[in-house]
């Protein structure tokens, strides 16, 4: 029996529970080195007007989580192994792709991270933005392009009606994030996936784009999914973090709690290891080792090889991730120890 899809924005009113949950997701890459386990039981929620920011190094599953929810995962060699993912109660890997298409845009978008590879570079980025009104709303080509040009201006693309008819390679990259955005936006959505949307950016532009999403998100009420490896972005936006590495959660928390004090090595290496102006002149600490091989995977603890807490316990038994208080968890033996600042 086919699945009910959620209800269409219009129709739906509002919704009691989470807007989207993933709940113990597990995600393989079969290749002929091996399989390697990219996501392994990642378990989080986002409700309506809600940020939540996704932390971790390159390779902790982070991307590979997003794509997942999307439903643009490459299948082979991907494999969904286990889980669900939730969105206003529907688990949409039990959809029918018909359907699982209709919620992509309208219900879950996506904003990737690298702009100038997701945009095509032989269509002028109005014609790319005003394509999601053809096809999801049937619109003609002159309403759908002045639905183009809105957006343009509501992004803040200066310009915007004379620029519609450029290409990607005319604007530059700040200019090119805003026209993923307005792309993201376009059908709005209630849950918006923002995959690292400041990477390669500089500071003032990282400013500007992070200020857009969050008026974005104030107009629409829609939850926010943040994307990223670098803690300094979040600070100010996000109303909750979950830290990962090795493709499992190993903190979660309201972002004042892990800023104020982590309760995982891992997350308090992160934090230690951002630039600080009381701190200038002083070496910059880094996290020692490398992240995990997805194909070898450490026992016990995928973080023990790395950890300043490590004890034999670490090396043979995969932590769980114990509750600390409400909903802050962290996978670690030793938390308590990681709270009170005693390593070993």
């Amino acid at each position: 029996m086919t699945e009910v899809l959620p209800e269409s924005k219009s129709s739906k009113g509002t919704y009691g529970g989470a807007l989207l949950e993933v709940d113990n997701l597990h995600v393989e890459f079969h290749t002929r080195a091996g399989v390697a386990k990219a996501v392994n039981g990642v378990t989080y929620s986002v409700n309506a007007g809600e940020t939540l920011a996704v932390l971790g190094e390159s390779g902790s599953g982070k991307s590979v989580t997003a794509q997942t929810i999307m439903g643009i995962l490459d299948m082979p060699p991907g494999k969904i192994a286990s889980g669900e993912i939730r969105f206003r109660g529907t688990d949409l890997l039990k959809l029918p792709e018909e359907e699982r298409r209709k919620v992509r845009g309208e219900g879950v978008a996506m904003i990737f991270q690298d702009a100038l590879s997701a945009l095509n570079p032989v269509f002028p980025v109005g014609w790319q933005i005003a394509e999601m009104f053809r096809i999801h709303r049937g619109m003609s080509r002159a309403d759908a392009k002045k639905k183009a040009i809105e957006l343009m201006d509501r992004v803040r693309i200066p310009a915007a009606k004379e620029r519609v008819s450029d290409y990607p390679h005319q604007f530059s990259g700040g200019m090119r994030q805003r026209i993923m955005i307005a792309m993201s936006i376009a059908l709005d959505p209630e849950v918006l996936i923002a995959d690292e949307p400041t990477t390669a950016l500089d500071v003032t532009v990282q400013a500007q784009i992070m200020e857009l999403l969050a008026e974005l998100q104030r107009e629409s009420n829609m939850g926010l999914i943040l994307i990223t490896h670098d803690l300094g972005v979040v600070a100010d936006v996000a109303d909750k973090i979950a830290v990962m590495y090795g493709g499992r959660i190993v903190e979660n928390a309201e972002v004042h709690d892990l800023y104020r004090n982590p309760a995982h090595p891992y997350a308090k290496g992160l934090l230690e290891s951002i630039p600080r102006v009381d701190l200038k002149g002083q070496e910059l600490y880094a996290i020692k080792g490398m992240p995990p091989n997805l194909l070898d995977m450490p026992t016990g603890c995928a973080f023990h090889p790395r950890c300043p807490y490590r004890q034999e316990k670490c090396v043979t038994d995969v932590p769980p991730l114990h509750t600390i208080s409400g909903t802050r968890g962290s996978a670690c033996h030793f938390w308590r120890e990681v709270l009170d600042g005693d390593a070993q």
